[in-house]
């Protein structure tokens, strides 16, 4: 077992440093454009080259709160299960986003080295019991070549889906790429979509972090949203910009309180946007929160902002946490999933939460 003061420590020093809706069945059904530069990259030792089948090992977490083992309610989710994820292939880890299929079982996930990792979610009742059938695969570019072949062109952050469209951000080079599962599902090659050219001029190491693709029958109905995890307006709060659809495209921003950034976010059946955040302070250490907007509020020009509908700091069993999603089940129950990314730190952890969303 890892000495959580360690842990805590590690976290912190991380974090300083850090960028500090049903998934088509078709798509799981087997499991301003810029040019790229000319220069290739050398593939880094977590890179996937080729597609493999492989083993995850998954330790429950019986409870979320250390402090406080029996403590199921958080805000407004409660606490279903959740899991340790390790696995002897050196490419797993670095998860940065993840998308489900309606039944909250089989998923696609991205790392934060170009990677994909498809599989499924097994369940005992309404417990997480561990992962099967997880394949890794390289994201392909145009070319047929890795993405990590291209210099600073890996570092896939969100995942949005369209039909049997996946979308892809890359936050470094701040590129979108677009990949028909139709077409080879993660044999499938991605284009470069046109972004406004403002997604360009986002930092560096903060900019695209969530993409979200609004479907039919909601407001803003297909329109891309894309998030920056830290790209800041004139009066300080978060980027975000509307791409394509019916809606007049255009920038708008997240309203920037108690210092949080972006890191992933996901639509309810309701309509309503969930945000994933987290923050850093040499305080108060490592804390991320959930807040809830009203998709109905967003338009080009304008500031939205929405209640916290949860929080967590290392009292509880979180980790660098980058990626959530949401699911019905056939009880009818919003179960909301989140993932982190353990940066392939043997002292981080790769976790996969699930809450229910207590309405």
């Amino acid at each position: 077992m890892r000495p959580l003061l360690n842990r805590r420590r590690f976290l912190q020093d991380v974090a300083a440093g850090l960028s500090a809706a049903a998934l088509p069945q078709l798509a799981l059904a087997r499991s301003a454009a810029q040019a790229p530069p000319k220069r290739a990259a050398k593939p880094g030792p977590y890179s996937v080259s080729e597609p493999v089948s492989i083993e995850v090992n998954a330790r429950p977490l019986s409870s979320f709160d250390i402090r406080d083992r029996a403590r199921t309610r958080f805000g407004a989710l409660e606490y279903r299960s959740g899991l340790v994820l390790t696995s002897p292939f050196p490419g797993f880890g670095g998860l940065s986003s993840l998308r489900l299929d309606p039944r909250g079982e089989r998923f696609i996930a991205v790392s934060d080295k170009g990677s994909w990792f498809t599989g499924r979610i097994v369940y005992r009742g309404r417990e997480m019991i561990g992962l099967d059938d997880v394949e890794a695969a390289p994201l392909l570019g145009s070319d047929g070549k890795p993405i990590t072949s291209r210099r600073r062109w890996y570092d896939s952050e969100s995942i949005a889906l369209d039909g049997s469209f996946v979308y892809v951000g890359l936050e470094r080079v701040n590129q979108v790429l677009r990949y028909d599962f139709a077409d080879g599902f993660t044999r499938s090659l991605g284009e470069v979509v046109p972004m406004p050219p403002a997604v360009l001029e986002l930092p560096l190491n903060k900019g695209l972090e969530a993409l979200v693709f609004v479907p039919k029958g909601l407001p803003l109905a297909g329109t891309l949203i894309a998030l920056s995890e830290r790209g800041l307006d004139s009066s300080g709060n978060l980027i975000a910009f509307l791409v394509g659809g019916k809606t007049t495209p255009g920038q708008f921003s997240v309203r920037r309180t108690e210092s949080f950034d972006i890191s992933d976010a996901a639509l309810l059946p309701s309509g309503d946007l969930l945000i994933l955040e987290r923050k850093f302070s040499w305080v108060g250490g490592v804390g991320i929160r959930i807040r809830r907007l009203a998709l109905s509020q967003i338009a080009p020009g304008g500031v939205v902002d929405g209640p916290a509908i949860f929080n967590a700091d290392l009292g509880n069993e979180i980790d660098n946490m980058e990626g959530i999603d949401a699911h019905v089940t056939d009880e009818g129950e919003t179960v909301l999933t989140m993932v982190s990314d353990d940066n392939f730190s043997l002292i981080q952890r790769n976790l996969l939460l699930q809450f229910t969303l207590v309405e």
